[in-house]
C-alpha cells in the first residue's frame, strides 16, 4: 500500500498494511531545512520544498500545505508582524468599530494576500506526490477566523453583547473558509482540514459549539466532500470529550484527539470516526526518542484490532522539536511490520 491508499483504508475502517503515521509537521519543516520561518510562510515553492524534504527524511504518510493561522485574516485586511523564526502575529485586526463585517468581502484565493502562494504550494506538493501520499490543505475554522478578524476578546464580547452581529461574523467566516477550502482542493489537496482551536471547550462552552458552530462546520464538510475531498478532518485542540459526540453530526471523518483527551474514551464516543493523535506535542521537545517510540507503540497496539486510527502528535509538532523524536514516532508503526 502507498500512503494515500493506507489513509483511505484507515478512514474507512478497512484493513491497511500498517497504521498510518502523520506527525503534524507545519513550520518545523522550515526549521529542519534551515530556512527562516518568515520566508517559509510567504513563499509557496519554498514551503513545498521543505515539506517534501520533511516527508522524505521522516517517512511520514502526509504533507501539509499550511503556512499559519493568520493567512485568511491577513487576506481580509488584518496587519501582521513577521518574525524570522516564529509565526507571524496579528498586530491590527481587520474588524473594528469603524469597519464592521458587512464591509468585508469573501477573499478570492487566487489573488488575496498569501493565499495564491499557498495554492502554489499545494499544486507543487500534489505534482510531487501525485496519488502516492495525501496532501493536506488547512483552513481556519469559523470560530478561529472570527477571532483572527476581530481579536479574541472582542469576538467573545460580541458573542455575548450582540449575538446577531456575532452570527453574521460566523457566517462570513464560514463562507470565507468554504471558498478557500474549495480552492485548496481544486489546487490538488486531497483534504481540506478545518483547524479551529478557538472552538475548544477551553474557549467556548459545549452549548455554544452545538448551537453556533456545529451547523456551520456541517456546511463546510458537506461542501468539501462535494468538491472531492478524500475525507473531512476536524482539528480542535485541548480536552474535547464534551463536544466529540457532535462530530458525526458535523460529518467528520477524521477527528483530532489532543494529548489531554483519553483516546479510549474518544473511541467510545466516536466508534465509527477515524481518530488522529495523541502524543503530547511538548514531548517532542522535552522527551526522549525511546519515550516517544514506547508511547507510539502503545497507541498502535491499543487500536490495532478495531482500526480507524492514525498515529500523530496531539497538535502541531513544535518548531524546536528534536528530529530524532519525530523519527521515533514514525518508527513505532514499523516495529511489528
Amino acid at each position: 500500500m502507498n500512503s494515500l491508499e493506507r489513509v483511505r483504508a484507515t478512514v474507512a475502517f478497512e484493513k491497511a498494511d500498517r497504521t498510518p503515521v502523520i506527525p503534524q509537521i507545519f513550520a518545523h519543516a522550515a526549521v529542519l531545512a534551515g530556512v527562516p520561518i518568515a520566508d517559509y510562510v510567504r513563499d509557496g515553492a519554498l514551503l513545498a520544498r521543505c515539506q517534501i524534504e520533511a516527508v522524505r527524511q521522516y517517512g511520514c504518510d502526509a504533507a501539509f500545505a499550511f503556512m499559519d493561522a493568520c493567512v485568511e485574516s491577513e487576506a481580509l485586511g488584518s496587519v501582521l508582524a513577521y518574525h524570522e523564526q516564529q509565526y507571524p502575529q496579528v498586530v491590527s485586526y481587520a474588524l473594528t468599530p469603524d469597519v464592521p463585517v458587512d464591509r468585508l468581502s469573501v477573499p478570492d484565493p487566487q489573488c488575496a494576500g498569501r493565499m495564491p502562494e499557498l495554492l502554489r504550494a499545494t499544486t507543487l506538493l500534489r505534482a510531487e506526490f501525485e496519488d502516492e501520499l495525501p496532501v493536506i490543505g488547512v483552513v481556519a475554522g469559523p470560530m478561529t477566523l472570527a477571532q483572527q478578524l476581530a481579536g479574541p476578546e472582542a469576538a467573545l464580547f460580541l458573542a455575548v453583547d450582540e449575538p446577531q452581529r456575532f452570527e453574521e461574523l460566523l457566517d462570513f467566516a464560514t463562507r470565507s473558509a468554504l471558498r478557500y477550502g474549495q480552492a485548496l482542493l481544486a489546487a490538488g489537496a486531497h483534504v481540506a482540514m478545518v483547524f479551529d482551536p478557538a472552538a475548544s471547550p477551553a474557549v467556548v462552552p459545549p452549548a455554544f459549539f452545538r448551537e453556533l458552530l456545529l451547523p456551520r462546520l456541517k456546511e463546510l464538510f458537506a461542501a468539501f466532500k462535494k468538491a472531492g475531498a478524500l475525507a473531512t478532518w476536524l482539528h480542535i485542540a485541548g480536552a474535547t470529550e464534551q463536544i466529540l459526540g457532535y462530530y458525526p453530526q458535523a460529518g467528520v471523518d477524521i477527528a483530532n484527539v489532543d494529548y489531554d483527551a483519553d483516546p479510549l474514551r474518544a473511541r467510545q464516543i466516536l466508534s465509527h470516526t477515524c481518530l488522529d493523535g495523541n502524543i503530547r506535542p511538548l514531548s517532542f521537545v522535552l522527551g526522549s526518542a525511546d519515550e516517544i517510540a514506547t508511547e507510539g507503540r502503545r497507541l498502535v497496539e491499543l487500536f490495532a484490532e478495531g482500526g480507524g486510527f492514525i498515529l500523530s502528535s496531539g497538535c502541531e509538532i513544535p518548531l524546536e522539536a528534536k528530529p530524532e523524536n519525530i523519527a521515533a514516532l514514525v518508527s513505532a508503526v514499523h516495529s511489528d511490520s
